[in-house]
């Protein structure tokens, strides 16, 4: 724990009061933080440079941790497609470029799986980002987030700027989204099967054929790596972050139908995409530049999500 490096540090995390957020601001304080800022939407558009500028004058942060993002899965990334690309873009150059007029110490950038292209030998690594498009039902905001590591190359290279790039996998944990309408994949299976348990439904209906595969990292190990690489991190590499083990949408549907005590059929829609045929990660970067590994096993953090789930609906 270096709880003396967030001694008599002003931190700014945007999107601290979501899903991940949530945990790095536990964290923090864990780790002795004592003056940390995080900006509300109903406070602060950072899409809105004017909005940028008061935050960062109201904040006056040595660090900022950038999560602030318009995400979603396939359904929301399919249906919103230019949001997600705009939002996403304004938002990180913005203040990203900002942060360095106004002599920010250090700026963390959280980028996404997303802006690997579509096929990437596995496993993924980091410098196979820039070998091809990425997959098109997520690419506008894979690429918007991408172009934060751009930035950071550059401003490093041209104003010793010290911006870091981070690539978290599929998150996943309590207080996930469980909006179907926008939820990735784990808490849309596990809302699906609770209801159609509880409505008495023979079978669910499930996105795709269940051949991709997927990483996830749970939540509470993503935002440690976070911080690991804030405190100990300095470099212009972006660096993969998570938990180095994949499984089929289809395991991952049949596990969770156990976890739940779902019994029905599970059907394939194979007219609704798929999404990205495999993802695993290359994370020995992460290991080796600041010694993060993740500590949750699989069947544990999908048994406490489906816990908190059911107490927070009940």
């Amino acid at each position: 724990m270096e709880s003396n490096f967030w001694q008599n540090k002003r931190v700014c995390v945007t999107g601290g009061a979501g899903f991940l957020g949530s945990y790095i601001i536990q964290k923090l304080e864990d780790r002795g933080a004592a003056d940390i800022f995080i900006p509300r939407i109903e406070e602060y558009d950072l899409v809105n440079k004017d909005d940028i500028l008061r935050m960062l004058n109201d904040a006056q942060p040595d660090l900022i941790i950038h999560l602030a993002a318009l995400a979603g899965g396939i359904g929301a990334n399919r249906a919103r497609p230019a949001d997600f690309f705009y939002i996403n873009l304004m938002m990180g150059v913005q203040l990203m470029h900002e942060a360095w007029k106004q002599c920010v110490e250090k700026f963390v950038a959280i980028g996404t799986i997303c802006a690997y292209p579509k096929y990437t030998p596995l496993p993924f690594k980091e410098e196979n980002l820039w070998d091809g498009y990425p997959e098109e039902t997520n690419a506008p905001y894979g690429l918007a987030k991408k172009m934060l590591l751009v930035q950071a190359q550059a401003y490093r290279e041209q104003y010793d700027f010290n911006a870091i790039y981070l690539l978290p996998v599929n998150l996943y944990g309590p207080r996930d989204n469980f909006d179907l309408k926008t939820s990735h994949v784990i808490p849309a299976l596990i809302r699906k099967y609770i209801e159609a348990k509880e409505r008495g439904e023979d079978q669910v209906v499930l996105w795709g054929d269940g051949s991709p595969t997927r990483e996830f990292l749970y939540v509470e190990d993503a935002a440690e790596a976070i911080l690991l690489a804030s405190e100990h991190y300095n470099s212009s590499e972006p660096v993969n972050l998570g938990s180095g083990k994949e499984i089929s949408i289809k395991d991952l549907a049949h596990l969770i139908a156990e976890l739940t005590g779902y019994e029905g059929q599970l059907v394939w829609d194979t007219n609704k995409p798929n999404g990205q045929p495999r993802r695993a990660l290359d994370i020995s970067r992460a290991e080796e530049y600041f010694g993060f590994n993740a500590q949750m096993p699989f069947d544990e953090g999908l048994r406490r999500t489906i816990e908190w789930y059911m107490e927070d609906k009940g």
